[in-house]
């Protein structure tokens, strides 16, 4: 068994992605190789996620799928968010007793150690911690890094900001920030191994503080010489300051893009959410960072459908989705969550919310479009992450996807590329040699 092979299945944000990193690491570091079809898999691990009850559905639809897989004697690991939730863990083991190991988000760093008891033991280990007992178990582990060109960096764990209809700070804990000289140590060592795209990684990365150093002074500390580029997520508009938004303009290292999640447009459903700020300050901030940097890339979260959300909250918030113009809109039909205030408000019915949904992703479709459509004769840099014979692909400075030929262009290349054509919100060039 332990030079078998092992399989993830990674469910939810790119924090679980990076997670699924760590875990692969642990398992590599004890023998076993990736495979790509849980068939052959020796160990099966599903990184699981819940802000969205309709995660938790297909975890264990999945896990009726490959049940059948333990009649050839694997190792079934069920980790993350899910089973962090009070009482998750023990109905899993309950309604799934095929299921060998289960863990929660503070302690998957024990993975390995968890294989080599029920190896040795044959007994099944349910084991969640109430706690983070020990950042640095999780930093400590070396990561098998699957993401191409760009490479994950944890900045901070956790969330302090409880929206009403959010179960991280229930599953992640509050917030907790890492040593700063470690982070930059971090990113010194990844560029060192060629990566050319850094992504630091919080739920909510603003809000970041070590001793006397903010955010924003992390993200001076890691300007250098060496060409990269430095992106993060998640950030919370209620910290974004205008300190940041003019860093955006004199960093050599920061891609001119930003996510910002708005949630809705309505300031009733706003403070609903418990989000801390109102759609006037959000249209300011945003203001402010097209003033020092006009040709910004910016993307958001709208969620759909919220409790009480009434049919005025809705065309408010298609009201600022006009406004602002987003380059790309990641939109979700509210779905509740049980132990989150937001699951005891009244519901709407779910066909008000499917067609109010329809209309938002209709009117993104026509703003990204149009948005594409613009840059059309533009010069743009390009870091190209795939590459399918001579056909390139990449993305600009502003997070806009370009594909263009070239016989020389390689995976980890930065390249001028001049657009040409654009088709929907994907966009063709020329590379300028």
């Amino acid at each position: 068994m332990m030079n078998g092979k092992y399989h993830i299945q990674t469910y939810g944000c790119q924090m679980n992605v990076h997670e699924s990193e760590k875990i692969a690491g642990i398992l590599q570091a004890r023998g076993f190789c990736s495979c790509d079809n849980v068939e052959d898999a020796d160990i099966i691990v599903l990184n699981t996620c819940c802000v969205r009850e309709t995660a938790e559905t297909k975890v264990y639809g999945h896990l009726g799928r490959i049940k059948s897989q333990k009649k050839r004697g694997a190792i079934l690991i069920v980790g993350g968010c899910m089973t962090q939730q009070a009482g998750a863990a023990e109905r899993l083991a309950k309604r799934c007793p095929f299921v060998d190991i289960i863990v929660g988000t503070f302690n998957q760093s024990q993975i390995g150690e968890y294989i080599d008891l029920f190896l040795h033991t044959g007994k099944r280990v349910v084991d969640v911690w109430e706690s983070e007992k020990d950042m640095s178990l999780s930093e400590n582990t070396a990561a098998a890094r699957t993401s191409g060109v760009n490479a994950w960096v944890n900045i901070m764990y956790g969330c302090n900001n409880f929206c009403t209809y959010c179960i991280v700070p229930y599953v992640r804990g509050r917030e907790r920030c890492r040593p700063i000289d470690d982070i930059l140590s971090d990113i010194d060592a990844l560029l060192k191994s060629g990566y050319k795209q850094i992504t630091l990684l919080g739920q909510n990365v603003n809000s970041y503080k070590y001793g006397d150093k903010t955010f924003t002074d992390l993200l001076k500390m890691a300007e250098t010489d060496v060409k990269y580029r430095l992106k993060f997520m998640t950030s919370h508009p209620k910290d974004v300051s205008p300190t940041l938004a003019e860093l955006f303009a004199t960093s050599k290292v920061l891609s001119k893009s930003l996510h910002l999640p708005v949630q809705a447009g309505s300031n009733r459903i706003l403070q609903a959410m418990n989000r801390h700020y109102t759609r006037e300050q959000y249209l300011d901030k945003i203001a402010t960072f097209r003033e020092f940097v006009p040709d910004l890339g910016l993307s958001s979260d709208v969620m759909v459908g919220f409790p009480t959300e009434t049919e005025d909250d809705f065309l408010q918030t298609l009201d600022l989705v006009e406004k602002v113009e987003y380059n790309n809109l990641f939109m979700f039909i509210y779905s509740r969550r049980s132990g989150t205030p937001a699951d005891k408000m009244p519901q709407l019915d779910y066909k008000t919310k499917q067609q109010r949904i329809d209309r938002l992703i209709k009117r993104q479709f026509e703003i990204s479009k149009r948005i594409a459509g613009n840059a059309v004769g533009k010069t743009v840099e390009i870091l190209v992450s795939e590459k399918k014979g001579d056909r390139c692909f990449g993305k600009a400075q502003n997070d806009a996807a370009v594909a263009f030929d070239s016989k020389t262009a390689q995976i980890g290349d930065f390249v001028n590329v001049k657009i040409t054509s654009a088709k929907n919100a994907n966009l063709t060039g020329d590379i300028i040699i």
